[in-house]
């Protein structure tokens, strides 16, 4: 597990930055954040932060996919969602200078950029409007956390509960004539930790799915021919 400094310029400018958190910020705010960015490769497997751990500052996902997960005191792990290019993750734990509540875990090759809690407090301070793009971004990590459990507590069987999270994966993937096509490099004990069930049972509903048609798999890319289809089996 490696990690080198990424010596790429992150100015890009407003337009070129994902992710709803810099969408609201202003022309200033932004270019200030991007001067105390310095992006960092991190390979897949690494540990950005891990629950319990006083918080070091905000992580920001310039490229690449990172696992968010919560652990039991038995050694359970619920996946809660994976954090994409644009999205922001330690903010709560920055802001109340409590202990992570989550961990997150490099899932693809990935360029983080990092900055410390006093520099971002203090960034805050400089602009004053951030104060509500910081809140809206910690409301829809709450809506998105709340979404994962839902699924998992009050979905029915794991058939459901699998075909509910292929549809949100798929959700913005590629649209071909064959179907929609996504990403997928996942292992079954991974997905079984997203809804909540064993490694064989996800096995067992992965092939049935295929059985059925529902899904097929072209080395690393999932394809969903019809996804119509699954939404029925998922009762959307």
């Amino acid at each position: 597990m490696l990690m080198t400094r990424d010596t790429m310029n992150t100015s890009q400018g407003q337009s070129q930055r994902a992710g709803e958190f810099f969408k609201g910020l202003s022309p200033a705010a932004l270019q200030d954040l991007e001067s105390m960015e310095f992006p960092t490769l991190y390979q897949p497997g690494m540990l950005l932060f891990s629950e319990k751990a006083a918080p070091e500052g905000i992580f920001i996902v310039v490229s690449g996919e990172v696992k968010l997960s919560i652990n039991s005191s038995e050694g359970k792990r619920l996946i809660l969602s994976i954090a994409k290019a644009g999205e922001v993750l330690g903010l709560s734990s920055v802001l109340s200078g409590l202990p992570s509540e989550m961990t997150a875990e490099v899932l693809y090759p990935s360029r983080i950029a990092i900055i410390e809690r006093d520099q971002f407090i203090a960034f805050m301070s400089r602009h004053p409007e951030v104060y509500q793009v910081v809140t809206q971004e910690l409301s829809l990590q709450y809506k998105v956390a709340c979404e994962q459990l839902r699924t998992v507590a009050l979905s029915g069987s794991a058939p459901e509960k699998l075909a509910r999270l292929l549809l949100e994966w798929s959700e913005n993937g590629q649209k071909t004539d064959a179907g929609t096509r996504v990403r997928f490099c996942l292992t079954h004990e991974e997905i079984g930790e997203f809804i909540g069930a064993s490694r064989e049972t996800v096995t067992r509903t992965l092939s049935t799915f295929k059985s059925r048609r529902l899904v097929a798999f072209h080395g690393s890319i999932l394809e969903i021919p019809s996804r119509v289809a699954l939404e029925h089996l998922a009762g959307v």
